[in-house]
């Protein structure tokens, strides 16, 4: 999911055309600063069991490591977006770049699980001002004319980037070790910020509303007692939790300036589709944390086998959403959002079959082809749904609303899986016991995804909806 800011006071000026030199830096810049947030979720999780083992094996650790940077990049997206808006997005762009190669330093450093956790809430802090401003830049800095052919070409190649990152994470870990993975990421982030700051125009919406302040700190406190609560089995932290995310969500209705604008819900389309995103997210995010674990911990793989495992997943998504994208514009969203949502289900109950010696043709790789498959038909046309839903000036808000319901989503399921089949606080050299709550736990997930296909077939409208927004892409 990534943002797509409505057209703005920039627009007033000529704007420089994709084939231009001011162009082509525009796009080297969204791609580089995207390519920084996607290539370190995907390297991250095939690194977090050699993380395991040098700074402490307990699975709630590791999933601090994961669900930290997720917490501060899902809590924090709308205000990143918003901060653009109104201080300049070249400017905030580049703050984020900075701070991204700042915390990687500072992950790669770590000499205890705590600090690698506070870099990792660092870097999500920093992903959060640069997610939004990728497309933001796009929209703000391209002549209209080219935009369609800007974001396609900033779609293809984030699509290359995330699918070779599971094996550039392997093969950094297996060669270099699990610092490796982290360092990665500064080269990406430095020339990110040297671009912005030598080649890109800046803008910023005159028309910005204020930050919601009140809005976001209890955004942020209710998600992070919420996830504390799940990860820590803390009963009264998840029900404080709640109840700050029950005032934000009081906040939102009654705010003059509000996060998350309720108004966007009043079209049953984007209610639906981010209803549906959150089954589908959170089944997505608990296969996609807990699979390298059981490939590396209890299969035996090598980092760089686990890697290349999950490249069906990416691979076949890469080539196949734009046709499921082209049927969906054309017959309706509901049927292939039904359909994936089905086959990922399948593929993740497919995947409980991996065991202690697992064959890859055999037990990983049906599970992952149907999985991709499965991705590849619903991603597209619930993008699509998201834009169709609003008109061009709620285009970058609601891919925002939609981008923070996914993270927040794989955030959540991170958190309370482990938790849930009883492996969180059990060491990662208990093959036995993690194997056992792998297959729990990824049967969970195809309940979620077969919930999310329940939910799309019962919700999302028969026929399809003219397009109110541009059309974007659902990273």
């Amino acid at each position: 999911m990534s943002d797509l800011i409505a057209p703005n006071s920039a627009a007033l000026v000529q704007l420089p055309r994709l084939r231009s030199v001011t162009g082509g830096w525009v796009v080297a810049a969204a791609v580089l600063g995207s390519a920084v947030v996607v290539l370190d979720a995907s390297v991250v999780n095939i690194a977090v069991p050699q993380i395991g083992s040098s700074l402490g094996d307990d699975v709630a650790d590791l999933q601090w490591v994961v669900g930290g940077y997720t917490l501060a990049l899902a809590s924090l997206i709308l205000v990143g977006g918003a901060l653009g808006d109104r201080l300049g997005r070249r400017t905030i762009f580049t703050w984020g770049s900075v701070g991204f190669a700042l915390a990687s330093l500072l992950c790669s450093a770590a000499s205890s699980m705590e600090m690698l956790v506070a870099g990792r809430v660092v870097q999500g802090i920093a992903g959060a001002l640069l997610t939004p401003g990728s497309l933001a830049l796009i929209s703000a800095s391209i002549d209209r004319r080219d935009q369609g052919a800007a974001i396609g070409l900033w779609a293809g190649l984030i699509g290359v980037i995330e699918a070779v990152g599971p094996i550039v994470g392997g093969w950094l870990t297996e060669l270099a070790g699990w610092r490796s993975v982290f360092l990665v990421n500064v080269p990406f982030a430095v020339a990110v910020a040297v671009v912005s700051v030598r080649y890109l125009p800046e803008s910023r919406d005159a028309r910005a509303r204020p930050l919601d302040v009140p809005g976001a700190a209890t955004a942020v406190a209710g998600l992070g007692a919420l996830t504390y609560g799940f990860i820590g089995a803390r009963g009264w932290m998840t029900l404080l939790g709640a109840a700050l995310l029950a005032m934000f969500t009081l906040i939102q209705m009654r705010g003059a300036h509000p996060l998350l604008p309720p108004s966007l819900f009043r079209s049953r389309m984007f209610t639906a589709a981010n209803v549906v995103t959150a089954a589908l997210y959170a089944g997505l995010g608990g296969v996609l944390f807990l699979l390298p674990l059981q490939l590396q911990v209890v299969a035996g793989y090598s980092p760089l086998a686990a890697g290349m495992a999950m490249v069906p997943i990416t691979g076949i998504m890469l080539v196949s959403s734009p046709a499921a994208g082209r049927w969906a514009q054309r017959h309706g969203a509901r049927i292939p959002m039904t359909l994936g949502s089905v086959l990922a289900a399948v593929g993740a109950v497919l995947l409980t079959g991996i065991g202690s010696r697992a064959s890859y043709l055999s037990d990983v790789l049906p599970g992952t082809v149907v999985l991709g498959a499965g991705l590849a038909v619903f991603v597209a046309p619930l993008t699509g749904a998201v834009f169709a839903a609003v008109s061009v000036s709620e285009a970058g808000i609601a891919s925002g609303v939609n981008n923070a319901v996914a993270r927040t989503a794989q955030l959540l399921a991170v958190a309370a899986l482990p938790g849930l089949v009883g492996i969180s606080g059990a060491p990662l050299t208990d093959a036995i016991g993690f194997g056992s709550g792998f297959r729990d736990a990824l049967w969970i997930c195809g309940a979620l995804l077969f919930t999310g296909a329940v939910l799309a077939a019962t919700l999302m409208p028969r026929t399809p909806e003219s397009p109110k927004a541009a059309s974007g892409f659902h990273r």
